[in-house]
């Protein structure tokens, strides 16, 4: 072919994708697409006929899984649009420290003291509460393309 080397950056992960492809003609209502490098939740779906220039468009209307901000895309039916890869999984929670970040038990038995506490009200105060009275709570935590946060609080009873 040619004599000039060719040069890969090679990335520091296991090589799983944060997102795979899926025809937009086929997302549903809450299911989950990528819009504006964001990871969402299908709130609305709605497609168009077949214009003159040939395709059906579908226009999606979402909320950002994370942050909570309402974004719109207009997509044809019969491209592929990214959908994120969405995890949840539960941890007990150890610890809540003064600046925010909560230590968590994993299912092998280490911890994880990277995430913050949730930005929704709600949660803050239900975790904050509940750890305050010596319950055992387990967090359910979401994440989708590198990004992790409390979505979810359970109490498992208090702490023997």
């Amino acid at each position: 072919m040619s004599d000039e080397e060719h040069h890969f950056e090679s990335k520091a992960d296991a090589g799983a994708s944060k997102t795979y492809p899926q025809q937009a003609g086929t997302i549903r209502k809450n299911g989950y697409i990528v819009i504006k490098s964001r990871p969402c939740k299908v709130v609305e779906v709605s497609t168009s006929k077949t214009g003159k220039h040939g395709h059906a468009k579908c226009h999606f209307v979402a909320i950002d899984i994370f942050n909570g901000k309402k974004l719109e895309d207009i997509v044809p039916s019969s491209h592929n649009c990214d959908v994120p890869h969405v995890n949840r999984t539960d941890y007990q929670l150890i610890d809540i420290s003064e600046d925010g970040f909560v230590s968590l038990l994993t299912e092998n038995g280490n911890t994880k003291d990277d995430l913050r506490l949730p930005t929704d009200e709600n949660l803050l105060s239900q975790i904050k509460g509940g750890f305050e009275e010596g319950k055992d709570l387990v967090v359910t935590v979401m994440s989708a393309m590198g990004e992790d946060q409390i979505c979810a609080l359970k109490d498992i009873g208090p702490k023997n």
